[in-house]
């Protein structure tokens, strides 16, 4: 217990550490020569002509939200497909149940924003 304990608290001090080293250490090392032409916006070559507030509509938002849904859903359907055989010796079809019932709560929400009319662009 005490070795795992150790691990962890190594791992959390090196993923703190490493960070701010990197990022102290660049900010030595890079050149500071501030000026008015590097703190001006960058709009294609251009000096910006509007204001940088833009109103996206809402739709593009859930199909990024169903992207990201069905985005996980791959991110853990391969490692289990991977490791399926011997998995399936273990646990037997209990584990192809689990997955299958994954599988259909996923359909189940993309049927549920289809009626709900999510999926259709005006």
């Amino acid at each position: 217990m005490n070795h795992n304990l150790l691990v962890i608290t190594l791992f959390l001090v090196l993923g703190l550490a490493l960070p701010i080293a990197a990022f102290t250490l660049s900010r030595f090392l890079r050149p500071d020569i501030p000026s008015v032409e590097k703190r001006l916006n960058y709009e294609s070559g251009l000096a910006p002509q509007e204001g940088s507030w833009v109103q996206f509509h809402v739709r593009y938002y859930l199909f990024a939200l169903l992207f990201v849904i069905f985005d996980v859903e791959t991110a853990f359907l391969y490692p289990w497909a991977v490791v399926y055989d011997s998995l399936r010796s273990s646990m037997g079809l209990m584990i192809l149940g689990e997955m299958v019932l994954f599988l259909f709560f996923l359909v189940l929400g993309l049927v549920y924003a289809w009626k709900k009319k999510v999926l259709e662009w005006k």
